[in-house]
Formats: structure tokens, sequence, C-alpha cells
């Protein structure tokens, strides 16, 4: 199981296949506290980089972008009832949605922890 991090402060964690994606803890923290979380349906195909979800809080709404390429085969529907979770276990049980990668080869330009905590540095 490796997890990596993109410069929109998404993160995907993948096994074998798939990935789980949510939005890191860094991110949490900026956007306050969240309130409600738009997820994307399962068989949705989704781009690298495009958008896949929305995040609002009481400061903003942000899009959350896909970090690979695929079909969403699940979304965490507990999320729909807690939206909060985001903020409380961002990299846990606030992930988002789960992917099935179509070309796994796009984690090749994504961060790894300790280079995603030293792009955070320089923010």
């Amino acid at each position: 199981m490796t997890t990596l991090y993109t410069r929109e402060h998404e993160w995907i964690r993948i096994e074998g296949e798939t990935g789980t994606v949510g939005i890191t803890a860094y991110a949490a923290e900026k956007l306050g506290d969240v309130v409600f979380v738009d997820l994307p349906d399962a068989g949705r195909k989704v781009k690298k980089d495009a958008e896949m979800a929305v995040v609002e809080s009481v400061k903003a709404a942000s899009d959350v972008y896909a970090p690979v390429s695929g079909e969403v085969t699940e979304s965490n529907a507990a999320l729909q009832d807690a939206p909060e979770t985001v903020n409380s276990d961002p990299e846990g049980a606030g992930w988002f949605c789960r992917i099935r990668m179509s070309d796994p080869s796009e984690t090749s330009g994504l961060m790894n922890e300790t280079a995603y905590a030293e792009f955070c540095k320089g923010l």
C-alpha cells in the first residue's frame, strides 16, 4: 500500500489497481469546518487533474481533483451524514472515493509523503 500526494492537496492510497482518494490534513485545516461534501457516483469516469468532487466549509467551497484517471467504484456515503469527518480524520475515515485506475503510470508525477511535507513547508 502506497500513499501519494498532489500539489492540490489530494492524497491517493494505492492498493493493487484501486486508489482511495481524499484531501490532506493540510487542506482540511485550511478549509476550516467542513459542512458538506458532494461526491462522485460509482460508475463515473474521472480524468486525472479534472474536478471530481466538491467540499464545502464554513469559509468556502473547493473543488477536489482526481489524482488519476479511472472509474469511481465507491464513494464514502458516511460523509453525507458526517462531513466533519473530513476535518477529524482527513487521511483515514474522511476518504472521498475509490477509483479503479485506468493508467497506473499516471501516479509517477505524484509526491511521496516526504516530498509532500517539503512542498507544504514552502506554502
